[in-house]
């Protein structure tokens, strides 16, 4: 029973183990982003995203045209 018991202790000891380390993982990571990039989020997303010209939307809406085609033509 005490072997058992050991096993559990054990096993809880190294599940928190391995979470420390993937949190420690994770924290490196954020630091060599920010070191590299110069800013703190790991992803910059521009404030407002950049309109299509009349002629790339066009196509978007072409190409989706013939996906719905494709999709709906057995």
């Amino acid at each position: 029973m005490i072997e058992f018991l050991w096993g559990v202790a054990a096993f809880i000891v190294r599940a928190i183990s391995l979470v420390l380390d993937v949190w420690v993982f994770f924290s490196r990571m954020h630091r060599l982003a920010r070191w590299s990039t110069g800013s703190d989020a790991i992803i910059e997303v521009p404030a407002e995203p950049k309109a299509l010209p009349p002629a790339a939307q066009r196509a978007l809406d072409e190409a989706e045209q013939r996906r719905a085609k494709m999709r709906s033509s057995p």
